[in-house]
């Protein structure tokens, strides 16, 4: 089983703590240390040589914008996945646009944020589910219109997408091969005009695919405190390829 090496990085001792004692319940990740600024993120990062930063976005000194912009430029393979209370489009695009590979709320569930963390160390974006119908702000149109001539099994590849399955998750999922999948996927993003996969997350919160309710509220107000796993139902948010 390949082990996901973690680097957390926030200012709040009870954040750290509570991250650390979430992640230490997965067997397939590791923290290997924890910083409480943004310099000091930068410099273990370095030395610990993790595969993924779990960075606060507001820390004294370097942000965690500046954080992701210099990990990034120094460490071109390494996932930065930023961590915040911030649910405003603006610091949103911030860091995306800085190079972090996915945004979580704090408030997000438990097993929300485990997955985050997953996404990105597999080289996926992710964007709370909370914040993905804000990636449409801006968007040019999608071309040939809201279905843009998708075929009913394009659409749902694409919306799984969206939703943060792999290709084998999805491909399990509707019985299918993975290259089965790889082939809808790229049809679909050939009719969308789509540059990458964040087009098509894009694309698909425009068709309102990733406004989704947690079964009985699961999440509404478990934040990274709670450690029980959450099951995968059939509207399982979250992150993008």
């Amino acid at each position: 089983m390949s082990v996901t090496r973690v680097l957390l990085a926030d200012d709040h001792p009870v954040v750290r703590e509570g991250l650390k004692v979430l992640l230490a319940g997965e067997p397939d990740l590791v923290v290997v240390g924890v910083a409480e600024v943004g310099a000091s993120a930068v410099a273990l990062a370095g030395s610990l040589d993790p595969d993924v930063v779990v960075v606060d976005v507001s820390m004294p000194g370097l942000n965690g914008a500046q954080v992701a912009t210099r990990l990034r430029a120094e460490r071109p393979n390494l996932r930065v996945l930023a961590l915040t209370v911030h649910e405003d489009v603006g610091y949103l695009r911030l860091l995306l646009g800085a190079g972090a590979s996915g945004y979580v709320l704090k408030r997000a569930a438990a097993a929300e944020l485990v997955r985050a963390v997953r996404a990105v160390a597999e080289g996926r974006t992710y964007v709370d589910p909370a914040m993905a119908h804000l990636l449409v702000e801006g968007l040019r149109p999608a071309a040939g219109g809201p279905d843009a001539d998708l075929s009913d099994r394009e659409a749902e590849v694409v919306r799984l997408i969206a939703l943060g399955y792999s290709n084998k998750e999805i491909a399990a999922r509707i019985k299918v091969s993975v290259k089965t999948i790889e082939t809808y996927k790229s049809r679909a993003m050939e009719k969308l005009k789509c540059r990458g996969r964040v087009d098509l997350v894009r694309y698909a919160a425009g068709q309102g695919w990733l406004i989704v309710q947690a079964p009985n509220g699961i999440g509404a107000h478990r934040g990274v405190g709670h450690t029980s796993r959450e099951p995968r139902g059939e509207v399982d948010p979250h992150a993008v390829q």
